[in-house]
Parts: C-alpha cells; sequence; structure tokens
C-alpha cells in the first residue's frame, strides 16, 4: 500500500469490522481479532475478569444474545436484532412487565437529535437499559411493557491483542487503538484499521525503530497493558499515536501529549503544518482517550493523537448515525499518508552536524553547477541551509522547521550530504 492509495483496503476493512458487537469484553472482540489475524500475526491475550489494573480492575465479562420492549398487544417497539445499540452496554439481564413510568427511568435517547439512537454504557455497575430514538421515545403511550434483556455478566476476561516488530534499536514507536465499540464507523472501526494498515506497511520496510502495535478495550484495556509493560515502555518509547476517529474528511485535529513538547508533539505538527495547515489543535485538556493513561503522572509516555474530526465534535459521535457513511476511503487514506510521514520522519530523525568551517566547495562534490548563472542554483542551495543550521544542536525536525520546508523533503539532500561526508549524524 502506498501513500497515494486509494483507502478502498482500509475501507473494506472498516466495512467488515462495523457489523461486529465488540464491547470491553466478550465473544465481540475475540471475532474482531480472529479477522485481524488474516492480516497480521498478533498474539492475543486474555486477563482474567478481578485481575487488578492500577486502581482498577478488570470488570465481569458480558454477553448479550437479545433485548427489546414489547407493548401490551406484544409487539416490539424497539429490539437489539433491528439494532443492537438498542441495549445499553453492559446492561444486566432482565425480563419483567413495567409501567411506562418506570420504563422511563431505564431508557436514554437525544432530544437535539430526535432520529439517532445513543450509544451508552454502564460498565462498572450493574443496571440495565435501552436506547432509542427521541422519536421512538415520545411515541410511547401509558400501559405496561415488557422488557427484556438475556445478557449474562459473569467470571471471564478481557482480551486484547499485540503486536512488536523489530527494528535495528530497542527504542520503541507505539500504535495504539481501542476496539470495544460497537457499530461505530468513526469511533473506531477506522482506528483499528488504520492500524492494521499502518502495522503492514511497517512490517514491509527496513526499520530503525521496534514497534510496537496494541489494540485494546479503551481505558480498562491500557491500564491493563500498562500494568503489565509499564516498566519497558517508560525506558523504550520514543513515541506513541493514539489511533482514534481518522476516517471523516472533514478537517485533521491534533490531540497533544500531557508534556506538549515531547518528539511526538514535534513529530505530529510539523507533518501536520507541512500538509494540513488548517488543522484544528486541541490541548492536553480536551483528552478522551487511552492518552490520559499514557500521559498520566507516574506514566509519561510521548503519546498523542492525530485525528480527523475529534471524538465528541462531529454530530455522529456515540449515535447510531456514526455508519459507514461517515467514513470515507478518501479520509481513511489521507490519516494513512500523514502517519507514515510522521513514522517517515521519526525514522530519519537525527541531530545533524557539518563537518566543514566556512561554507563548503560543493561544485567539487558535484554538489553545485559548474556555471553560475541566474537560476542555476536550486538544489543547490538547499544543501547550503541544511549545513548553515546543522550546528550539532538541532535535529531533521529542528532543520526543517527553520528552512520552513517539510522533513520529508530534506531525506533525499541529507543523504546526498552524508554520502560526501559534509554531514554526519551524533546519534
Amino acid at each position: 500500500m502506498s501513500e497515494h492509495a486509494d483507502g478502498e483496503e482500509l475501507y473494506a476493512l472498516a466495512a467488515k469490522l462495523y457489523p461486529m458487537q465488540r464491547s470491553l469484553t466478550g465473544a465481540g472482540v475475540r471475532e474482531t481479532f480472529d479477522l485481524l489475524s488474516e492480516y497480521l500475526p498478533l498474539r492475543v491475550c486474555e486477563v482474567a475478569t478481578g485481575t487488578p489494573a492500577f486502581d482498577w480492575a478488570v470488570p465481569k465479562e458480558w454477553a448479550v444474545s437479545d433485548g427489546y420492549i414489547a407493548d401490551e398487544a406484544g409487539k416490539k417497539i424497539i429490539s437489539y436484532k433491528t439494532n443492537p445499540l438498542h441495549v445499553m452496554g453492559y446492561s444486566a439481564p432482565i425480563d419483567a412487565v413495567v409501567s411506562l413510568e418506570e420504563l422511563q427511568e431505564h431508557l436514554h435517547s437525544l432530544e437535539g437529535q430526535p432520529e439517532a439512537i445513543p450509544y451508552v454504557t454502564s460498565y462498572y455497575k450493574e443496571r440495565w437499559g435501552f436506547c432509542l430514538t427521541h422519536t421512538q421515545r415520545n411515541a410511547l403511550k401509558k400501559g405496561a411493557y415488557r422488557v427484556y434483556i438475556d445478557s449474562t455478566l459473569k467470571e471471564g476476561s478481557l482480551t486484547y491483542a499485540e503486536l512488536v516488530v523489530p527494528g535495528k534499536r530497542t527504542e520503541e514507536i507505539l500504535l495504539s487503538t481501542y476496539v470495544c465499540h460497537p457499530s461505530l464507523a468513526n469511533d473506531n472501526c477506522s482506528g483499528i484499521a488504520l492500524a492494521t494498515f499502518l502495522a503492514r506497511w511497517i512490517m514491509s520496510e527496513s526499520r530503525n525503530y521496534t514497534y510496537r502495535v496494541v489494540f485494546i478495550p479503551e481505558t480498562i484495556g491500557s491500564l491493563v497493558y500498562l500494568s503489565k509493560h509499564m516498566d519497558e515502555m517508560k525506558k523504550r518509547t520514543r513515541a506513541g499515536f493514539v489511533l482514534t476517529c481518522v476516517g471523516d474528511d472533514r478537517c485533521y485535529s491534533f490531540l497533544p501529549s500531557r508534556d506538549g513538547a515531547t518528539l511526538a508533539d514535534r513529530v505530529a505538527q510539523h507533518v501536520l503544518a507541512a500538509r494540513e495547515p488548517g488543522y484544528i489543535a486541541y490541548t492536553y485538556l480536551d483528552r478522551g482517550s487511552d492518552e490520559r493513561q499514557y500521559c498520566s503522572p507516574g506514566v509519561d509516555l510521548p503519546v498523542v493523537s492525530i485525528m480527523r474530526t475529534k471524538y465528541g465534535m462531529y454530530p455522529e459521535y456515540h449515535t447510531s448515525l456514526d455508519d459507514l457513511s461517515v467514513i470515507s476511503p478518501q479520509g481513511l487514506a489521507g490519516s494513512f499518508a500523514v502517519h507514515k510521514e510522521c513514522i517517515g520522519a521519526l525514522e530519519h530523525n537525527k541531530i545533524y552536524k557539518t563537518t566543514c568551517v566556512g561554507e563548503p566547495q560543493l561544485g567539487k562534490r558535484g554538489l553545485y553547477p559548474t556555471v553560475s548563472k541566474k537560476g542555476t542554483v536550486g538544489d543547490a542551495q538547499l544543501y547550503l541551509d541544511i549545513l548553515a543550521y546543522a550546528d550539532g544542536t538541532r535535529d531533521l525536525i529542528d532543520i526543517a522547521k527553520a528552512l520552513r520546508v517539510s522533513v520529508s523533503h530534506l531525506f533525499e539532500p541529507i543523504a546526498a550530504l552524508e554520502a560526501v561526508q559534509l554531514l554526519k549524524s551524533l546519534d
């Protein structure tokens, strides 16, 4: 897959992922990893219910096969089998007849989006509930209703998957995405698809860094993963990216690390400024995904998020409207290209120093035209500009910023200057 891929492969994978009924735990997550294992050599891990993860513990495993509300005539008003979002995530089982007044206490709808079914969960307190459009809710009449949810909450396990792709160095780049949302395309079938195809591309390339690619349920998954790998990740992680909401084609967004000035922050902001200067920059105060755990005090990993429209900022977010029409091959391909360029920048980034005192004689090295006239300087000026800023204190990103060019624009001239020993890396 090239930088100029049309995104059809990513979109096709997102479309396969979309109908799978994922949650924090359970069969939908395992089904997802069965599919992804056709693309990647994943290591799938199970962590038992009750296993501690810092201040948290792995919850019970949830399974649901049916759920509905029926009126007094037995007509089903909403049904899990029609749309799985109708059953609140992690609902306890129920089979009862209740009044409309009691039913209302267990219903969730969006008055401002009357035709959308909200995505609602209750992971850490057992209760039952249903989600429906506000139009459907307003149509309910006084009377008795049968509420039925065929679900189980039992001792089981949380499932996550990882892939470590070794490089020449033990230092790592982290790619993390979450797999717990059902029937939501941008949040986060798009992130799963992007992580998968970035990992495939990374595996096909010669690498300096080692890459750690993680597929986890959001929040509890990152906490569980950190509880098992934090020490080695703190020693090795040079930069990381949470992959979420990367499929629409409305805009680009950037959420920094808590530190705000890590290598990941610098690379992401440089690439976005060069490629998408109109991107929306958020602060860490706007966080909402697994960067909350990776960047938390005591962990402090250099992790950022490059998104299309940020989670919570597009109207379809966490509703049934976040379907496959929200994402596009073009949106996914754009996210692939941006993250690929970030990875390329990280792979090439070094601190450089010129080996020559004064401006070098490029002509005798074949880097400057032997006849000097208007318009002939061309690439030679770029060579001289690179050398002017390669003072042993600046890395490639700093030099690119000073020269006001994309870091990828410097890969070939840097290599040319190294080849004639006018430039050396201090790394």
